[in-house]
C-alpha cells in the first residue's frame, strides 16, 4: 500500500530545496563568469609562487622624475 496524498509540509519543503537549488546555481555562475573575466583579460598572471619576478624587484624599477 502507498502513500497517495502528500502532506503540505513536503511541498513546502520541496519549495525551499528547489529555491536554494537555484542560488548555489547562480552563486556558481557568478563565481564562474569571475574567473572567466579575469583569466581572459589579457594580462600577465602573476601571483605569490616563491618565484623571482622582475616586475617586484626594487632594483629594477626606475625612479619617476620630478
Amino acid at each position: 500500500m502507498s502513500i497517495a496524498r502528500e502532506h503540505p509540509l513536503h511541498k513546502r519543503r520541496s519549495g525551499r530545496n528547489v529555491g536554494l537549488a537555484l542560488v548555489l546555481l547562480a552563486f556558481i555562475a557568478l563565481v564562474f563568469g569571475l574567473t572567466i573575466a579575469k583569466v581572459s583579460g589579457g594580462g600577465t598572471i602573476e601571483a605569490f609562487d616563491h618565484t623571482y619576478r622582475p616586475a617586484m624587484d626594487p632594483a629594477t624599477i626606475i625612479p619617476a622624475e620630478e
